[in-house]
Formats: C-alpha cells, sequence, structure tokens
C-alpha cells in the first residue's frame, strides 16, 4: 500500500486476458463510444471495499454502461503487470493504482488516454486538485492521469520511547536538523531502541522518496528533483540534506542493512518516515505523534512541503467505450466518493479545500488533521522521460556516498546531476 504492489509471481499470461469490452481500442478511438468497462484496483482490503461500493453505486445508475471491477492481477510489481497488459493491447478501462513514476513509460508506450482531449478534461482536473495538478502534466501539456489520491509522508514518532529517554514525548525537537541529531542522539545513547530511525536501506529505484525526496521538497519549499529537465539538488540545499542523513548513519542512529519486518512497529526504531495510512496500522501497536519533516533551520508546519506518495489513476488506450470510462472516473473522483474514500481508507484525496469539504470528517477523526493540512504541499516525483532509470541512479550513487558512507556528498551530487540531467534529455 504505502509503495508499489509487491506480489507473487507473474501470474500465468491468461490471467491478464480480459472481455472484448476493454480491449481493441486506439488512442483516439472511442473517445465518444459508452458502454461496458473494465476496471482494475489495488488489492489492499480497504480500497477493494471502497471499489466495490463505488462501482455498485455506478452500476445501479447506470444499467446500459456496466463496470467489470478486479484486483489488478499479481506480479513483481503492478507496473510490470500494467506494462505487460499495455504491450498485450488488453490492459482495462481504468487501472485505479498507477504509479506516477511509471506514466512516462506507460505513455512512451502508448498506453494512455490524455485526458486533456476530452472536452471536459483540463478543467474537471485542475478544478479539483488545483495548482498541485500541474505537477502531473506531462511534456506536452496534457494529462496522462488523473491525481488521484496522496499519503503526505511525516515523522511518526513513539511516544513511550521518547518519554523513557527523557525527552518530550508532546513537543519533541524535530523541527531542525541539529535538533532532530540531537534528540536521535539522546534516543540511542538512552537505549530505548536499536536505531532512532531507521528508513529502508535498499537498492530500489523508489526508497528514496522515504528519506532523502520528503527532506528535500521540505528544505526548498516544494521543488521537484528535475525542473526543466535539469537536476536541481547539486546546490546547498541538498548537500544540507545528504550530509543530515549521512551523519544518521554514519552516527549509527540508522542502520545500513535491512531488517526484515516493520522496524517501528517492532520497537527497533523509535521514528519512522510514513504516511495516514499508518495511523490504522500502528494504533494498536504504538503510541505515536506525529510531525512535519525537519529542515535545516527549521520551518513551520504550515509551511512545510512534503513527498505526497501518490497514486493515481490511468485511462488506457486500449479501451474501446473511453467515454464511459471518462464518466465513471468523475464519478470515482467526485466529492462525495472522495468523502467515501478517505472515510474507508484515510488516504488523502488530491482535491483542493480538502479539510473544509470534509471538516466532519476531520473533526471526527484528529489524528488525521495534520495529513489532511500537509496534503496541500506535497511534492510528486517529476513527470519526465527515463523516471524509473533517474531515480534508480539517483538511488545508487546516493546509497554508496551517504548510506554507506563511500566517497564524499558533493561528488556524489555533481555525478549523478550530471547522469540525470542525460536521462531527462533522453540520452
Amino acid at each position: 500500500m504505502r509503495r508499489r504492489i509487491l506480489t507473487t509471481a507473474l501470474a500465468a499470461t491468461g490471467v491478464l486476458a480480459l472481455s472484448a469490452c476493454s480491449g481493441g481500442g486506439g488512442a483516439s478511438s472511442g473517445m465518444d463510444a459508452r458502454g461496458p468497462i473494465t476496471i482494475w484496483y489495488s488489492n489492499n482490503d480497504a480500497e477493494i471495499a471502497w471499489g466495490e461500493q463505488m462501482v455498485k453505486a455506478w452500476n445501479d445508475a447506470n444499467p446500459d454502461q456496466q463496470v467489470t471491477a478486479q484486483e489488478i492481477p499479481a506480479g513483481s510489481s503492478s507496473e510490470e503487470v500494467i506494462g505487460a497488459a499495455i504491450t498485450a493491447g488488453n490492459a482495462p478501462c481504468l487501472i485505479f493504482n498507477t504509479s506516477p513514476a511509471a506514466v512516462p513509460g506507460f505513455q512512451k508506450q502508448g498506453g494512455l488516454v490524455n485526458l486533456s482531449d476530452f472536452p471536459d478534461g483540463e478543467q474537471y482536473i485542475t478544478d479539483r486538485s488545483g495548482d498541485l495538478a500541474d505537477q502531473y502534466r506531462s511534456d506536452d501539456g496534457g494529462f496522462y492521469q488523473l491525481p488521484w489520491k496522496s499519503n503526505p509522508v511525516m515523522i511518526f514518532y513513539n511516544k513511550d520511547l521518547f518519554a523513557q529517554a527523557g525527552l518530550d514525548a508532546e513537543n519533541p525537537k524535530l523541527s531542525t536538523y541539529d535538533d532532530f541529531l540531537q534528540t536521535a542522539q539522546t534516543l540511542k545513547s538512552a537505549g530505548v531502541a536499536p536505531y532512532a530511525i531507521n528508513p529502508a536501506p535498499t537498492s530500489e529505484f523508489f526508497q528514496s522518496w522515504f528519506d532523502f525526496y520528503p527532506l528535500y521538497a521540505a528544505q526548498t519549499g516544494g521543488k521537484q528533483l528535475v525542473e526543466d529537465g535539469q537536476a536541481t539538488f547539486d546546490d546547498a540545499n541538498g548537500e544540507a540534506v545528504a550530509d543530515f542523513w549521512r551523519t544518521i548513519y554514519s552516527d549509527q542512529l540508522a542502520g545500513n542493512e535491512q531488517y526484515q519486518g516493520d522496524a517501528f512497529a517492532d520497537g527497533q526504531a523509535a521514528m519512522a518516515i510514513v504516511g495516514p495510512w499508518a495511523i490504522s496500522v500502528y494504533k494498536d501497536k504504538v503510541n505515536w505523534g506525529s510531525v512535519p519533516v525537519p529542515t535545516e533551520k527549521g520551518t513551520a508546519a504550515s509551511d512545510t512541503w512534503t513527498f505526497s506518495d501518490a497514486k493515481n489513476v490511468g485511462l488506457f488506450t486500449a479501451c474501446e467505450n473511453k467515454a464511459t470510462a471518462w464518466d465513471v472516473l468523475k464519478f470515482a473522483t467526485s466529492e462525495e466518493q472522495d468523502g467515501t474514500w478517505l472515510e474507508e481508507t484515510g488516504q488523502m484525496p488530491l482535491r483542493t479545500d480538502l479539510t473544509t469539504t470534509y471538516a466532519d470528517y476531520f473533526s471526527a477523526n484528529p489524528s488525521y488533521q495534520q495529513f489532511g493540512d500537509q496534503a496541500a504541499r506535497t511534492v510528486e516525483v517529476p513527470n519526465v522521460q527515463n523516471s524509473v532509470e533517474i531515480w534508480q541512479a539517483f538511488r545508487d550513487d546516493y546509497s554508496k556516498a551517504v548510506i554507506f558512507g563511500e566517497g564524499d556528498v558533493k561528488t556524489f551530487l555533481s555525478d549523478a546531476k550530471t547522469q540525470i540531467d542525460q536521462l531527462a534529455a533522453g540520452k
């Protein structure tokens, strides 16, 4: 749920075969066609429950345009399964589990419909998501994904472990790098947990979204890793963030070997970087608090940015009845359905005025209020070609210099920028 869906093994070829209602179309054909469609959604229980009620509500009101829904088929990752379906020409009409990092690749495959080509596409998306929608535009200015929902990441901390270490568990000093490091040292010295914080030190391309990138977004007031075709991080801000994490690892405040389990839930780490999905996961396991990610000098919560950890919705070119698919997509992201989504999953719809639109929800669920506020200030992965390759290149160099302390930070930033600039240029 937090990242990409990791399942068992790619199922037999037949599992991707879908009914004719979702195959055989083209990028521009079927834009006015209506009829039955097929959709996929995520395979976690809360999202399935939401999807089932959404589909039933649509089908009850539209007997001649029925939706057939299923969980995304099993595979090593959802990206692999979707890419294979595009290649085979049998992708469903809609997938409610589309990673923004994968969109440039799916678009290059010719698998995605430009939603801006619908007469009301541009206005619907920008009215719903406001200025944040611009992060999801492709190079040609179109929307090949609908910004759907986010899990803005913050710092969770274990109040009991903080208290055991003699720290203020209600107002922890975590807003500046110096304060965060001092607090982390206190936790480790007190022996309350093996590590103060323990992000995954593994090499997958997406892991930097949960260590470097949230802090970089906060430090820069909302910059993406790549803007206008150029890497942005080879500067004082990037150096400050990388130095912070290098200190975390060099002082053994985090481990550089993978922990087999959930370090925060298991008491192996006193803090974690997580989104609102974690509230339901940890509510009976950890007495937790949450604060924004730190910046070098400290930033007010109301001005702090972070990584969005979003999943979006793609409308795929294999779909024959694209007009129905677009209508279903608007129905599924309506104010009513977004409210149901919030109730069912605790994840934040990517829409403007979130906390005022659903004021009753946040009043009844105050632990989600911080995340609702934070959802207005989130940074997405850059929507650029070679997106996954860019993140993998960054992770490889980051791991050597920061996690394992090989070489210096400035060289890492410079070398990574050179490589990423070339990838962003399609080289």
